[in-house]
């Protein structure tokens, strides 16, 4: 009976030891709790703990995932080697223990792991005995489960699931009130980053400095070694917005503004392709365009999820660490939870992006509209809207090109990033080949794009585009219904044009259509105006020519047979002499109204002897001293000429009427492929074309000829009229 009771008291006193031990290996870990240490740090803590207390060989602490997967967030291990480290994923698709804690949510025991399943630890289960896992359960979740091994050829204790039960019940509180105080710590930090994103999107920042500042808030709140921000251009294509790194360990600048494909295995590629978050946590198995540099980065594992803004997957945010293990499990969900919140400030951002693109182009548009309402010669027109165009669109060249009715394309405009300022050399017509760019707009009558290192520029675009050009762009321009022509964009470089590229360029060319619609009309205004003055000009010349050679000459040779009659006459007809007198006076003073009538249907001496005699012609029979003032010998077109004669005939029938000038001044000149006429007096001023003058209709000849006549006439200042003409 002796042995029996000393027996019974040494299992006590062992019990209340293994109860005390148990107890302070958990006053131990909610001491760690209290201090609030890192939660790596607890997990780690507990895992020791187990393990010293329970008496095992490998003690892991592991978190479920809702991908499927397992990690282990503590490992303890008493001498093994050869054990599962930190950050270590676990597939539950097999029968392992963890997956069958998973499916029941009970405690699980297999023995002679050698004969039956792989464990946790992978490559050591030939040494194994046992293992047991048991579930861990936090507020009434199954948060993941405890796993204990033995490496020697026998099994665990029969209480080892009865006593991990007790401890992990304990252990969950703890888990709890970390994950808690994680959380909410974790919850501050994101609002606090958030906070200082919509600050910097309240400020009307730049939004390639909202990409960065998003970049960099991502990565510090779910402390990664890189975050890269891009967008999505098409369905195989993205450019790197935006970027981060924790530190500059020289292995080169992240560069912003970087395209590249998607394709192969890599983080934006697989949230492209699905629309949701990817995970890789060994890189050295990716590929893919972006991979070699990644690797050069040292980036091991990465997570991605997708950005959507109203709707559209517009991007994707990737954080990477260089670190040996893999990215916490619970990084996809944070990662998605915050990237939601960031969306509406990128939401506000590419809003405000719009805008400002929009109020460029709509200032782009007023500019050219500008040079359309002041009926700019044609060629100005074209190079300003291949101007506009490129300089809207950032690209490196953008020609304007016209289709002619002989089955070429005629470039009439264009513009180069690297030469800016200088004129666009002129090209032969581009015939039509079934590769080249504006080939396939013309046939489809439709935008087309090429995208493709192998096409040659020659065969892509006009010969004056870049060698070196991968990508160009093509979009129609529609005047009144038919397809006026084409503008085409196109990058210097390797890097494609971004996929919004044609319906920038489409919303341009439409308004753009319309303004040379309106300029076409203007020419063919101008070009009517032109045919009817001419036409007009042509018949006084033809009157004025019937005038001099049929009645004119015929009044002459009365007036020579009166004469002739007047001599003849008896020396006792003086009363008949007088009368043939008068009447010959009469015809001489008919001859002279008729000669003026002709000259001023068109005077003979400009058609002659040009603007320099016509003009002193006017001034020699003006009314008042005329100052006259030519400054060129050159002969013009005659309708240029005809113009100037009648403005300054105009000019002094008006001021000998009305203006109660004493002088007038004359000046003409021509410069810079123009002519300039100045008729101005020293009377009273107030002159009102409205009033009835012959300004109103010589301004039409002069428009007519795409010049422009103006008066000033402020009261009491005299009168000035102005005219140019191109002579071009």
């Amino acid at each position: 009976m002796r042995d029996v009771a000393g027996a019974e008291d040494l299992t006590a006193d062992r019990t209340d030891e293994r109860i005390a031990e148990e107890r302070a290996a958990l006053q131990r870990v909610a001491a760690l709790v209290a201090a609030a240490v890192p939660p790596d740090e607890v997990f780690a803590a507990v895992a020791a703990e187990i393990g010293r207390v329970v008496g095992t060989d490998i003690t892991t602490i592991n978190r479920y995932g809702e991908d499927g997967i397992a990690v282990a967030v503590g490992v303890w291990t008493r001498t093994a080697t050869n054990s599962p480290r930190p950050g270590t994923r676990f597939n539950l698709d097999d029968s392992s223990v963890l997956t069958l804690v998973h499916e029941t949510a009970r405690p699980v025991r297999i023995d002679h792991v050698n004969e039956l399943v792989d464990t946790p630890t992978t490559g050591a289960c030939k040494q194994l005995g046992s293992v047991v896992g048991v579930p861990i359960s936090v507020e009434g979740r199954l948060w993941g489960a405890v796993v204990v091994l033995s490496l020697q050829p026998r099994t665990l204790s029969d209480d080892t699931e009865g006593r991990l039960v007790g401890f992990t019940e304990l252990v969950a509180t703890a888990i709890a009130n970390t994950q808690a105080r994680v959380e909410l710590r974790r919850y501050a930090d994101e609002q606090a980053a958030l906070r200082r994103v919509a600050t910097l999107v309240a400020s009307a920042a730049a939004p390639e400095d909202v990409f960065v500042a998003v970049a960099a808030e991502v990565g510090r709140v779910l402390e990664a070694d890189f975050t890269f921000l891009s967008r999505f251009d098409a369905a195989d294509r993205a450019t790197l917005v935006g970027g981060w790194r924790r530190t500059d360990d020289g292995t080169g600048p992240v560069v912003i503004g970087t395209q590249y494909d998607l394709a192969g295995t890599n983080i934006p590629t697989l949230v492209s392709g699905t629309g949701r978050t990817a995970r890789i946590d060994d890189y050295r198995k990716s590929s893919g365009a972006v991979v070699h540099r990644i690797r050069k980065l040292g980036i091991r594992s990465a997570v991605g999820a997708p950005i959507s803004v109203e709707g559209r997957l517009w991007g994707c945010i990737s954080v990477m660490s260089t670190r040996e293990q893999p990215l916490p499990a619970d990084a996809e969900g944070r990662l998605t939870a915050f990237t939601k919140l960031v969306a509406t400030a990128l939401a506000d951002t590419l809003a405000r992006l719009e805008l400002r693109q929009y109020a460029d182009e709509q200032a782009a548009l007023r500019r050219v509209a500008t040079l359309v309402a002041r009926a700019a010669p044609q060629g100005e027109v074209f190079t300003a809207v291949a101007t506009e165009v490129g300089m809207l669109l950032g690209v490196d060249l953008a020609v304007l090109s016209r289709y002619d009715l002989d089955g070429t394309a005629t470039v009439v405009g264009g513009w180069q990033r690297s030469r800016p300022g200088e004129p666009f050399p002129a090209r032969q017509p581009l015939p039509f080949d079934s590769d080249r760019l504006h080939t396939q707009v013309f046939r489809t009558r439709a935008h087309a794009r090429i995208d493709d290192h192998s096409v040659k520029p020659a065969a892509a675009a006009p010969s004056s585009w870049p060698p070196a050009s991968r990508s160009a762009v093509g979009v129609p321009i529609n005047v009144e219904q038919r397809v006026w022509g084409i503008i085409s964009v196109a990058t210097a470089g390797t890097e494609r044009l971004p996929s919004l590229t044609e319906e920038r360029l489409t919303a341009f060319t439409e308004l753009v259509g319309t303004s040379l619609a309106k300029a076409e009309a203007q020419a063919a205004l101008r070009a009517s105006r032109a045919r009817i003055v001419t036409a007009a000009d042509t018949a006084r010349r033809r009157i004025e020519r019937d005038l001099h050679d049929g009645v004119q000459q015929h009044l002459v040779t009365l007036a020579l047979l009166l004469r002739e009659a007047q001599l003849s006459a008896p020396a006792n007809a003086g009363e008949l002499v007088r009368q043939l007198d008068s009447v010959a006076d009469g015809l001489s003073s008919v001859l002279d109204e008729i000669r003026e009538i002709s000259r001023g249907v068109h005077p003979a001496v400009l058609a002659e002897g040009g603007l320099q005699p016509a003009l002193k012609s006017l001034a020699r029979r003006a009314t008042l001293p005329v100052h006259l003032d030519v400054r060129t010998q050159v002969r013009f077109a005659d309708p240029v000429e005809i113009a100037a004669y009648y403005t300054v005939a105009e000019a002094l029938a008006n001021t000998a009427k009305h203006a109660k000038a004493t002088m007038s001044d004359i000046l003409l000149t021509s410069d810079d492929g123009t002519l300039r006429l100045t008729v101005q007096d020293d009377g009273e001023g107030g002159a009102d074309p409205s009033r009835g003058s012959g300004l109103a209709g010589l301004a039409d000849r002069v428009e007519a000829l795409g010049g422009r006549l103006w008066l000033h006439s402020p009261q009491g200042g005299g009168t000035t009229v102005g005219v140019s003409v191109p002579l071009a």
